[in-house]
């Protein structure tokens, strides 16, 4: 019995996924009797690149080729194709075939010309990464000088190896980078595949076997394989998982409630639950990287690919509860914490120290949710110090603008409005304004003088907005001044723990009135 990565092998350029760049630019070159001398395929395993390579000697030697695809039918595309013994195209595994002799022996070989004048050479040469400097040296000759009708194709998975060792060879070669396939295109495939072999499988099987696969066709039509000759019946996600030892959907869904509602103990118990099962934790943990990473994507809007429906609707369900901004604070640990869990001796307790440093996070919370609570409060001027009674009370309507004369008098009087509108249009300036006040007036020129030195910054950025502002309540839009404040000076006190952090509270307090303010309505104070 043939498997399944041989039997549904691509015989045709049309017939190779997520690769159209290279089967286009290879098609077209055989129409147009273009064909380079040296190709280098660089990509991830399982994409295709040894599969190209045949496809295009089956081109440069099918007799019943049309526009530059083989046939696929006949004698020679069929024997090159199950890559049985041929003449004209030879595959070399560079793995085993890697010294300076070897080489020698391909580039003498190379010499010989093919079987017939309508016949090219192709020679194949895998892990093309794994030959040695010297290797290179003894082929660079003939790369340069090929005899006619030779064409040489090198498929490598690591092409910055070959970029190290014999730089010189990739300026005579083509190189085409293979890209990985898509999830979904995976399960479109594997779903044919079941359809012409009669397998019946669940898309949830598929799913996890395209997300298992990494990108690779190869990979993943070996795993359909693997698991459909496991038991009797359809291939379901629960035979997928006991076969490729995944982890259940349900034990990642049982970690997003850990993170969601904080449950230290939750975690301790989610690991003892993976380790009864058997579970590789290394895998878990990659696993829930792939999880919060889909969450993000659903977070911002987007749809991820390659997720179960049962785990799919777990993520749609946290979503809610887990701004981008949090998710987006667990993967930073999460990269923080992947080598070390790596390299731990003791994988268990890195594991748990993630997974209870995600559950401990702080939460980010919107500057505008702090303000709202703020203004839900009753007295001492909005700063929440009063508790609220009812429903809360609607702002009271602007006074009707009096727009009199530039002058400071008039100014002074409407500067209470002013400072309405400036919180109506930006909180934070608003709060500046209240504590600021209009010192002078030189002409066109409104001199400000802010509460203190931390403000004055806050204000200076802002002079174009306050001038809109003022202007609204005098014929004339005036020019803003901000005058400069001394800071205060006292005398040096010894420095203890208390003193420091009510020295940076009292720092963050004045650049930042909006924080003051939530300091005061929510009786904070700063730990570290």
């Amino acid at each position: 019995m043939i498997a399944l990565a041989r039997k549904y092998r691509p015989r045709q350029f049309s017939d190779l996924i997520a690769q159209d760049h290279v089967a286009a630019a290879l098609r077209g070159a055989v129409a147009q009797g273009r064909v380079a001398h040296g190709y280098l395929f660089a990509g991830p395993r399982g994409v295709g690149k040894t599969t190209a390579a045949r496809i295009l000697a089956m081109a440069l030697n099918c007799e019943r080729r049309t526009s530059g695809e083989p046939c696929g039918t006949c004698e020679s595309c069929l024997r090159i194709s199950a890559g049985a013994a041929n003449l004209d195209v030879v595959e070399l595994d560079a793995a085993s075939n890697r010294g300076v002799d070897d080489a020698r022996d391909l580039r003498e070989r190379a010499m010989y010309a093919a079987s017939s004048e309508a016949r090219s050479k192709v020679y194949i040469v895998d892990e093309a990464h794994m030959l040695t400097r010297e290797a290179w040296n003894a082929l660079l000759k003939i790369l340069e000088e090929p005899p006619p009708r030779v064409v040489f194709v090198f498929a490598t998975t690591e092409p910055q190896k070959i970029a190290n060792t014999a730089a010189p060879i990739l300026s005579r070669l083509q190189r085409f980078d293979f890209r990985r396939i898509g999830p979904q295109a995976i399960v479109e495939r594997l779903r044919a595949v079941a359809g012409q072999e009669d397998l019946q499988t669940e898309d949830d099987a598929l799913q996890l076997i395209a997300r298992h696969a990494d990108g690779g066709m190869r990979d993943a039509l070996s795993l359909l394989d693997q698991v459909s000759s496991f038991g009797e019946g359809p291939v379901t996600a629960e035979r997928v998982r006991t076969v490729l030892g995944l982890i259940s959907d349900e034990l990642y869904s049982e970690m997003l409630r850990c993170i969601v509602e904080r449950d230290g103990a939750g975690v301790f118990r989610l690991v003892e639950r993976l380790l009864e099962t058997g579970a590789d934790l290394s895998e878990f943990v990659g696993g829930a990287g792939e999880t919060l990473r889909a969450l993000l994507l659903v977070g911002v809007g987007g749809q991820p690919e390659g997720l179960t429906e049962g785990l799919l609707a777990v993520v749609r369900k946290y979503a809610p509860q887990l701004p981008p901004a949090d998710i987006v604070r667990l993967l930073t640990i999460l990269a923080e914490a992947e080598e070390p869990i790596r390299r731990s001796g003791n994988t268990r307790l890195a594991v748990e120290v993630l997974l209870l440093r995600w559950a401990m996070a702080g939460r980010t919370v919107e500057l505008s949710q702090v303000l709202d609570a703020l203004d839900k409060g009753t007295g001492d001027g909005g700063r929440g110090k009063g508790a609220p009674a009812g429903p809360v009370p609607l702002p009271p309507s602007p006074l009707p603008r009096d727009q009199g004369p530039l002058s400071l008098d008039h100014i002074r009087s409407a500067w209470p409005q002013i400072v309405a509108d400036a919180r109506a249009r930006a909180p934070m300036l608003g709060s500046l304004l209240a504590e600021a006040t209009a010192a002078g007036l030189e002409g066109r020129v409104l001199a400000v003088r802010p509460a203190n030195a931390a403000h004055a910054e806050g204000l200076e950025r802002q002079r174009d907005l306050i001038g809109q502002l003022v202007g609204a309540y005098v014929a004339e839009v005036p020019r803003v001044q901000v005058l400069s404040v001394t800071p205060e000076r006292t005398p040096p006190a010894r420095l203890t723990a208390d003193l420091a952090n009510a020295e940076r509270l009292k720092a963050l307090r004045e650049k930042d009135p909006t924080l003051s303010a939530a300091v005061d309505a929510l009786d904070l104070e700063l730990l570290e």
